[in-house]
């Protein structure tokens, strides 16, 4: 069997052309997930997994991209996140290349308020040459907002400065929470109904964007537009901007300008310059949205033969090798580690050190043992000489001393034991119980036996 070479693919070329055909056919999207298995390496780029409860998508965040972030993201953190599907072909695993990130909450209202911007604009809604041109003579002017709000103060001095024969019509309404903006609706029908105003300030003063986010109901911009009164759109701060503003007439970047606007005792040529002005920011943004749309289009086809994405896959891979080698020496330290600790363990055990010891206490038992042998025998020795002394003393010279006798030497220590040693003259040495006496001889007789027996 025989076949075409063309369709005979490599796993490179596959992997190219299916990433090819993700990144043109979806292009940018936005993605609600729980983020897992954050890494951030030494190159500033972030990796994560985005998951729900029944999927998860492998993410990269290149460092030029992630630099605007405004927090640190972390393991289980909601995120909304906007970006294009691509391949990472080494591994040939699809994943999604984060442009930007918004907390979860503040995320999908900024989601929302972006498609609803993109639908609205799709419509008509915004566009320039539907806006009406404020009345030259305005005398009423009915003031949609909060009768116990900053906003309202604000209108009121400002107006009675500037012109206070201008009369003001108050349709109270809720400008905050849980169906604010049925209410505010209901204000704008009832302003058109009676027509006695010559023209309608929308207006609350500043907040976040969830204070806010009543001005941005669908529903609210479509009475807006089909409103038969002009409408000033003065909501919030000058930062702030909501899809009021976008379809009313004029937009005013305060309550206070929003006054200021529709008072008439200044040169006429201020107001039609706002006007103008209004205008042209609309259709600028306008062309805007439109030209956006258009750029993404041509970024999609450049990036389809971009050599940086070549670089940042091959930076991927880096990343994700250098995350590979670093768990692998950290599992080699960990093992080497777990066998120095064995041999130090099993050296410990061999050591001479507990030999030694025993070796000491050894020493030390036959040294007491040695102690008390001595002692023993030297008392036993002891003993032995006291009774050998006793015995001693018993037949000893001394001892006859002490009954009353006495040991006569003469000139050269010798003994005594019969005249016959002696001279007249001899010099004799007597030794008594306490002491001796020195005696010279000088008379010699011999004793009769039976005499001394008698």
């Amino acid at each position: 069997m025989q076949i075409p070479k063309n369709t005979v693919y490599t796993v490179s070329r596959l992997n190219g052309e299916v990433r090819q055909l993700l990144e043109g056919q979806l292009g940018k999207i936005w993605l609600n997930g729980e983020i897992s298995n954050f890494s951030s390496p030494s190159s500033g780029h972030w990796y994560l997994t985005l998951k729900d409860h029944y999927s998860q998508i492998r993410c990269a965040m290149f460092k030029g991209r992630n630099q605007s972030v405004s927090f640190k993201p972390v393991n289980g953190q909601q995120v909304l996140v906007k970006g294009a599907i691509s391949v990472y072909e080494p591994r040939g695993d699809y994943q999604l290349l984060i442009e930007s990130m918004l907390p979860a909450g503040e995320g999908l209202l900024a989601q929302q308020f972006e498609t609803l911007k993109l639908k609205l604009a799709a419509q008509g809604l915004f566009a320039a040459d539907t806006k009406r041109a404020l009345p030259k003579n305005i005398q009423r002017i009915g003031v949609i907002t909060s009768p116990t709000g900053a906003a309202i103060r604000d209108v009121l001095h400002v107006l009675a400065r500037r012109d206070p024969s201008i009369e003001i019509i108050i349709y109270p309404t809720q400008v905050q929470g849980d169906n604010a903006d049925h209410h505010i609706c209901q204000a704008i029908n009832i302003a058109n109904q009676r027509l006695e105003v010559d023209v309608l300030l929308l207006t609350r003063g500043g907040g976040s964007l969830e204070d806010l986010w009543c001005f941005n109901s669908e529903a609210l911009a479509h009475t807006i537009y089909n409103s038969a009164l002009p409408i000033v759109s003065a909501v919030g701060h000058e930062i702030d901007t909501t899809i009021s503003d976008y379809v009313a007439d004029i937009r005013a970047p305060t309550p206070s300008a929003g006054a200021e606007l529709l008072s008439q005792d200044r040169a006429a040529k201020a107001h039609t310059l706002a006007a103008v002005q209004s205008r042209l920011q609309q259709a600028a943004k306008h062309y805007q949205l439109k030209t956006e749309q258009r750029l993404r289009t041509l970024e999609h086809r450049l990036q389809r033969h971009e050599p940086k994405r070549r670089m940042q896959q091959l930076t991927q891979r880096f990343d994700e090798l250098q995350l590979r080698l670093s768990a692998a020496l950290s599992e080699r330290l960990h093992r080497l580690s777990r066998r120095q600790q064995s041999l130090s363990n099993r050296l410990e055990q061999q050591s001479p050190k507990h030999k030694l010891v025993l070796e000491a206490n050894r020493v030390e038992y036959l040294a007491n043992r040695l102690q008390t042998a001595m002692h023993d025998t030297l008392s036993h020795n002891e003993q032995r000489i006291k009774y050998a002394a006793h015995q001693l003393d018993t037949v000893s010279p001394l001892a006859t001393l002490s009954r009353g006798y006495s040991i006569t030497t003469d000139a050269h220590d010798h003994i005594i034991d019969s005249i016959d040693k002696l001279e007249v003259g001899d010099r004799l040495q007597t030794r008594l119980r306490h002491g001796q006496v020195t005696s010279t001889v000088t008379h010699i007789s011999p004793i009769e036996l039976t005499k001394a027996a008698t």
